[in-house]
């Protein structure tokens, strides 16, 4: 039964994911007909000399745009379903543990104090910044009586959050310059993005994408309990670290270029736990193709709703994941999973 869920449920993805590519082709300030998408895109005239075609202009511009979507979508869900599975919440998601705000402050001090301007700065910043919330939440999560909890975890997260958009807010209000670049990029935007920029994510997102995959039998043998898993010759402490990296490096990485987009590593891996179970070796690659499909139908709903302009896709999303959160909340209660 599982087995036939899996193959449907890959099979609508892949096909909702090819139309979304040619709707990521076809809208934005200019719209293009689908007949001419199509015909320039499977007649090979994006490799041609094309310089007469406005069409093929506007669909080679696309395209740098659309793979972004992509890669973001497909780290966001994995960096949600790892962060769901080591802290066993099921409302855990970059957004929420705080995570992405650290990340954002790190990048502010940059611009304000650094003057930063590469990708690769963006890029070590937010994962610095990344990297010592999620130690701070799970630290302030842990202290009291019973550990660390679900509970303890998102609200230690809101409060680091809270805590540390005050600091964005004190570091900019005063910087005309860094506030005017901090405030395009914070609501996450799809948006001027490049082959290069691409070429140096890849550099940190390809080692956490193989480091997610090596861990998956690993995080499935702990979903039994740390005991269970340690009698399977599994290290429940060594493998939280090393997901908690992956997670860490896919999220900051992803926030350092695309900005702060929330709920995507909320909404997908719980949808995908609903349908097919909790095993991390379907939640893992399934979170990818559909956090991958939401994120890019989100940029192109984004175009469409804000033309000739364009909402950014980050304001789309968190549209879309608030009732999931809801739902969540109501169905769980923030039980453990």
């Amino acid at each position: 039964m599982i087995v036939k869920k899996a193959f449907m449920l890959a099979l609508s993805g892949i096909i909702a994911l090819a139309f979304a590519l040619l709707a990521s082709l076809m809208f934005g300030s200019r719209t293009l007909a689908f007949s001419d998408v199509i015909e320039i895109v499977f007649q090979g005239q994006l490799f041609q000399d094309t310089s007469g075609m406005l069409e093929a202009q506007v669909i080679r511009e696309r395209i740098p745009r659309t793979i972004f979507a992509l890669i973001a979508g497909a780290s966001l869900g994995v960096s949600g379903s790892l962060m769901q599975s080591i802290t066993r919440n099921p409302i855990a998601d970059p957004g929420i543990l705080g995570v992405n705000t650290g990340a954002s402050l790190f990048v502010v001090i940059g611009l304000a104090f650094f003057h930063i301007q590469t990708k690769t700065e963006y890029i070590w910043l937010a994962l610095l910044g990344s990297a010592i919330t999620a130690v701070l939440v799970y630290l302030i999560s842990s202290i009291g009586r019973g550990g660390t909890t679900p509970l303890k975890l998102a609200l230690s997260g809101a409060a680091c959050s809270a805590a540390l958009s005050s600091l964005v807010s004190v570091i900019l209000l005063p910087r005309t310059e860094a506030l005017n670049h901090y405030r395009f990029w914070q609501v996450g935007s799809l948006s001027g993005a490049s082959y290069e920029d691409m070429i140096t994510m890849s550099f940190f997102l390809i080692p956490a994408f193989l480091l997610a995959l090596l861990l998956l039998p690993y995080l499935d043998a702990m979903a039994l309990g740390d005991d269970m898993a340690t009698g399977l010759g599994v290290h429940p402490l060594l493998i939280r670290l090393l997901a908690a990296l992956s997670a860490v490096i896919l999220c900051g990485t992803t926030t350092a270029l695309a900005g702060p987009i929330a709920f995507v590593g909320l909404m997908i891996p719980h949808v995908i736990r609903l349908i097919l179970g909790p095993s991390m070796r379907l939640l893992v690659p399934y979170t990818a193709l559909f956090g991958a499909l939401i994120l890019l139908v989100s940029d192109v709903i984004g175009r469409v709703l804000g033309s000739p302009g364009e909402l950014e896709a980050g304001i789309i999303t968190t549209f879309l994941g608030a009732p999931i959160l809801i739902m969540i909340a109501r169905r769980t209660k923030v039980r453990e999973l």
